[in-house]
This record gives C-alpha cells, sequence and structure tokens, in this order.
C-alpha cells in the first residue's frame, strides 16, 4: 500500500521560512516523479513544485519562483520543499503528490497523494 505523509507544516510570520517533508513508502520512490499542490480554502488546487524522478528536472509556479524550492532524498524516499520568505498568500494546505511515470509531473499523472499540511503565514 503506497503511503505518502506530509510533516513540517505550522504557523509562521510573513517572511519566514518552513521545510515540509513527504515521506514515502509501498512502492519503489526513486522511480517517480513527484509534485507539491496546494489548496487555499476557496480555491482551486494549484501545482506549486515538481520534480523528476532524478531530480534533474523541476517545475515552479510562477507564483513561488526564486522562493520555493523542491528537493527529494531518494535514499531517504523523502521529498522535501523549502520555503523562504513566505506571503499570507502562502497560506494553505500542502500536498504531496507521486506520479505514475518517471519523468512527466503533471498533475493528471499524478497516482497517488498524501492527506497533507497545513501552512499559515500571519501578515
Amino acid at each position: 500500500q503506497v503511503q505518502l505523509v506530509e510533516s513540517g507544516g505550522g504557523l509562521v510570520q510573513a517572511g519566514g521560512s518552513l521545510r515540509l517533508s513527504c515521506a514515502a513508502s509501498g512502492r519503489t520512490f526513486s522511480a517517480y516523479a513527484m509534485d507539491w499542490f496546494r489548496q487555499a480554502p476557496g480555491k482551486e488546487r494549484e501545482l506549486v513544485a515538481a520534480i523528476t524522478w532524478s531530480g534533474s528536472n523541476t517545475y515552479y509556479a510562477d507564483s513561488v519562483k526564486g522562493r520555493f524550492t523542491i528537493s527529494r532524498d531518494n535514499a531517504k524516499n523523502t521529498l522535501y520543499l523549502q520555503m523562504n520568505s513566505l506571503k499570507p498568500e502562502d497560506t494553505a494546505v500542502y500536498y504531496c503528490a507521486s506520479s505514475r511515470y518517471g519523468t512527466n509531473f503533471s498533475e493528471y499523472a499524478m497516482a497517488y497523494w498524501g492527506k497533507g499540511t497545513l501552512v499559515t503565514v500571519s501578515s
């Protein structure tokens, strides 16, 4: 059974930093692309960042480019999202997701989802 468990969310002041982690089990983590999504209250889910199986290619939404960094440690079966210079508009539940493929990290390629971790940025 595939499990994705996010952690690291919390309350932070604007301008602060958080690092989210996503621990994966139940499949060969290193073979698949991974994504971070977020969903704010009353808004649609948004793809925030993505990374291929090897980490050689990444994607960032324009809204987080230059502030967030996605990375992975395949030896530890863990995905990370380093979030710096946080803004109140970054407040959302953040989800990690695992693709069906190694290099396709589009939303439609996602096969498994975590339950999310809440990030709240106060002004």
